[in-house]
């Protein structure tokens, strides 16, 4: 699919890897790329897993363009908030196979996915927004304030507090944990599981239960 991003497609389920050898920092071409896998998930009408590398799934947007603010900054803020927006919608199932920290934005695909398992071990999952000088996004807070635990969202969105993966479960950025080599494989057969239910009453029912968060994100996209 590019040289960051992998697409696997078998029985139903697309795999789509996410891999910059790095901190998987979301920057344009890396939301381009994503969104063109996504494309082919549709076009495949597949359940999607979304994994990391190993340690990292995603440490969120790519600081060296957030920080140097500006129309850059903000379109790639307003496209963020676009793939949050797609994740919540999408057609089938989009299950996250969290396969180590999952920061600031790569908290958001955690908030915006149907299914999330996560990898046990010393990882940091969560919104660090105002710990590194970034007021929360408009997008963000309503992600944490449909998505988390209520006992969790101030600390999470106000606090910048960041939890290991046990507690990311409670605070509801994750659904359940799993041992680091079996994360993906987990991930996988909870997916596979998923093809069993009807697409069109998935799809409509998701509708139906994210009705205000949908509308409250896409009415927001332009205000970061």
């Amino acid at each position: 699919m590019s040289d960051n991003i992998s697409y696997k497609f078998e029985d139903g389920v697309a795999l789509i890897t996410l891999d910059d050898a790095k901190a998987n920092a979301i920057s344009p071409k890396f939301i381009t790329d994503l969104n063109k896998a996504l494309d082919q998930a549709e076009t495949d009408q597949a359940i999607v897993v979304l994994a990391g590398r190993e340690g990292k799934f995603s440490a969120g947007f790519d600081l060296k363009i957030m920080q140097q603010g500006g129309d850059t900054a903000e379109k790639l803020l307003q496209d963020g908030a676009r793939l949050a927006f797609r994740m919540l919608g999408f057609p089938r199932p989009v299950v996250i196979a969290c396969t180590g920290h999952a920061i600031a934005m790569g908290g958001f695909f955690l908030l915006s996915a149907d299914y999330r398992v996560g990898a046990d071990g010393n990882f940091k999952i969560g919104l660090n927004e105002v710990a590194i000088k970034m007021t929360m996004p408009y997008f963000g807070v309503e992600l944490a304030k449909a998505r988390l635990a209520k006992n969790y969202q101030n600390a999470s969105v106000c606090c910048g507090v960041l939890y290991s993966p046990s507690q990311a479960v409670e605070a509801g950025f994750l659904d359940e944990i799993t041992n680091l080599e079996n994360v993906v494989s987990k991930a996988l057969d909870i997916a596979k599981q998923l093809t069993q239910i009807d697409a069109k009453a998935h799809y409509e029912t998701k509708l139906r239960m994210r009705e205000g968060i949908l509308r409250d994100v896409e009415s927001l996209i332009l205000k970061g």
